[in-house]
């Protein structure tokens, strides 16, 4: 709980608008795994101090300066990268630190856009090239990555494989999982089981592997990749090695990458078109019903501590989002 105590509520004064100078309102902020590293001091970006929290939420712009062409007072704003300080209620910010997104999306989706959908999009479409039919495994699959992978390989008719950890009330969150287009939910321990053939009697070995875990959840997925598969690693809650068997670089030649969203944003600062796609494809799969907000749980602001103990906890299965 050292996180928890390092934080205070403060009135600040909202600081002048300059002239490409967006003053907004926020909305909506959840608290993500990177928050909380970045809280710990173990992230790989760490803010100045003292500092706000927050690396992503959504705004509503009351206000802007006279040199900002692209935003106007009512537009909702997500950031564009990370480090912007979202946990608060109203803040001026440099308009290239924003991205409009459409009005007419739910604000829970809207809150967590930035990271968990764009990381789940970039896995699914830079390191494999997969058409319908073909499928991927993920661990940590009900993670907010999790949740958005199941939602856009379905989108795109792409089967997944998703393992969780076992838990009390398993049933209930396979339920869920399957409800948002999961075509198997089975259990770290199921990894190493017979029963395993018969998933791959209806549906090809999966060319693409997520990894979130690490430890010895890796070294049980990766058994079940096609040669020549790619396994890509965007967290480690195990606090654990990834651990490859020497035969698999060998015989099957699979391929160990890693993707971290902040440097693909870094790596596409120029590329404003790749960016544009994919946040309007996002956007139009919101529209559309087939991307939800992950299973939340809103809490005002004024009761944060409750809210970072909660995402602290194991097995959460529900985002905390603070109201602002």
């Amino acid at each position: 709980l050292l996180c928890v105590s390092l934080f205070r509520l403060k009135d600040l004064k909202v600081t002048k608008l300059g002239d490409s100078d967006v003053h907004i309102k926020m909305l909506a902020a959840p608290v993500n795994p990177a928050d909380i590293n970045m809280i710990q001091g173990t992230y790989a970006i760490l803010s100045p101090l003292p500092a706000v929290g927050g690396n992503e939420g959504v705004g509503e712009v009351l206000e802007v300066g006279r040199r900002v062409a692209a935003l106007k007072p009512g537009d909702r704003v997500i950031p564009a990268g990370t480090g912007l300080g979202t946990w608060r209620t109203q803040g001026v910010f440099p308009e290239e630190t924003l991205l409009k997104v459409p009005n007419d999306i739910p604000v829970l989706c809207a809150a967590t856009l930035s990271v968990n959908p764009c990381t789940a999009y970039r896995m699914l479409a830079d390191f494999e090239t997969l058409a319908p039919g073909d499928s991927i495994i993920q661990n940590a699959a009900n993670s907010g990555v999790g949740q958005a992978v199941i939602q856009i390989a379905k989108a795109s008719g792409i089967k997944t494989i998703n393992v969780v950890r076992d838990r009390p009330d398993l049933s209930k969150l396979v339920e869920r999982l399957m409800a948002l287009g999961a075509d198997h939910v089975i259990t770290e321990e199921m990894l190493r089981k017979p029963e395993m053939k018969d998933i791959f009697k209806s549906i090809p070995k999966p060319r693409l592997a997520l990894n979130c875990v690490g430890g010895k959840s890796t070294t049980e997925m990766l058994r079940h990749l096609q040669p020549k598969g790619t396994m890509v690693t965007y967290g480690g809650m195990a606090k654990q090695p990834v651990m490859v068997p020497v035969s698999a670089f060998i015989f099957r030649d699979v391929r160990l990458r890693g993707f971290w969203m902040t440097q693909w944003r870094k790596d596409h600062a120029q590329d404003q078109e790749g960016l544009a796609s994919m946040m309007d494809t996002l956007c139009q799969l919101i529209q559309r019903g087939q991307l939800t907000a992950p299973a939340c749980t809103e809490v005002p602001l004024q009761d944060y501590r409750a809210a970072l103990e909660a995402a602290m906890e194991p097995f959460t299965s529900s985002k905390q989002i603070l109201l602002l």
